[in-house]
């Protein structure tokens, strides 16, 4: 006997709830749009500048003591965060600095050499500190300097990768099928984009150079879900050729389902796992992969598809033979 997550022949009218689908929709676009334009984006060290240093030690680290040892040197917002390996063995901090800026330029000095030096001298103060609380025997394992020039260019190119990944799934999805579906398929993919970002505009999280990654994969993770779903309606319209639009995507929606749920559960169980135990470097990009997930599955079913019964799908567009109809 074997469990199914998702029984065979389902009959779900997943149209009828369209109009709820789109209000619910509406409301957190809106409210992702409100939320970035007044909380904005909690920007990490690798889109804002500044100095990131991670120490290890073999005996447990006091947070405060790092804390008050790094916020006295007068370097500006500090962040430490505690890490501890998966054993258990050894504990670690990592230290995040903003970036420094000089005011008062030495004559024939420029801005950014001035920054720079700024954010070295910060670092050596950072590490002087850490060794002086923690002793020699502290570990420094990484240490990451990103100056403003860098964290800019970065900002630019993630929204350009995102742009042109968007772009290349219009083209592909326009010439594999009709503008019907590009249309639906990439209405879908902004839907997902933005309600992620609006996610990562509420709870604050730290939004990081691999977020970008996340958001790339959970483009094309939306995209595969609702070709998918886009395939069988194609075949279905091939297939039925009388049958009310309506029901054509219930039943396509439906034939699909069992595919579509069961390869977001065990992504997410991979996602939850490394959620659990990849650590704090990890856990922005599991989080923003795993709040993906569960839109692009939702967005393929309730967004993508009913979207073509707004736009209207030619019935007469393939020139394939019919099956009968029963």
């Amino acid at each position: 006997m074997h469990f199914k997550l998702v029984p065979d022949n389902t009959k779900i009218a997943f149209t009828r709830m369209r109009m709820a689908a789109a209000v619910f929709s509406a409301a957190l676009i809106v409210g992702s749009i409100f939320s970035l334009y007044a909380f904005g984006l909690n920007f990490g060290i690798d889109f804002r500048g500044g100095v990131t240093i991670e120490v290890a030690d073999s005996e447990p680290i006091d947070l405060g003591e790092v804390r008050a040892a790094v916020s006295g040197l007068g370097l500006g917002n500090v962040n430490v965060q505690n890490i501890r390996d998966f054993a258990g063995s050894e504990e670690a901090v990592v230290v995040f600095i903003e970036q420094q800026t000089v005011e008062d330029l030495p004559e024939g000095v420029d801005q950014a050499t001035a920054n720079e030096e700024a954010q070295q001298e910060a670092r050596g103060q950072v590490l002087s500190a850490l060794r002086e609380l923690l002793g020699d025997d502290m570990e420094v394992r990484k240490i990451d300097v990103v100056g403003p020039t860098v964290s800019g260019e970065l900002i630019r190119k993630g929204a350009i990768a995102v742009a042109l990944a968007i772009a290349m799934m219009l083209l592909y999805i326009w010439f594999r099928f009709e503008w019907q579906f590009s249309l639906g398929a990439i209405i879908a993919l902004i839907h997902d984009v933005v309600i992620t970002m609006g996610m990562f505009a509420v709870t604050q999280l730290k939004f990081e150079l691999a977020i970008i990654a996340a958001i790339l994969t959970i483009v094309g993770y939306s995209m595969n879900d609702t070709v998918v779903v886009y395939d069988r309606v194609r075949e279905n319209l091939r297939k039925y050729k009388q049958k009310p639009l309506a029901d054509l995507l219930d039943l396509s929606i439906n034939e699909t389902l069992s595919r579509t749920f069961m390869t977001s559960v065990t992504t997410l169980l991979a996602l939850i796992a490394l959620a659990v135990f990849g650590g704090t470097v990890l856990r922005g990009f599991t989080l923003a992969m795993i709040w993906g997930i569960l839109i692009g599955t939702y967005s393929s079913i309730f967004v993508a598809s009913p979207l073509l019964l707004a736009t209207g799908v030619k019935r007469d567009w393939s020139k394939q033979p019919a099956a009968a109809t029963p």
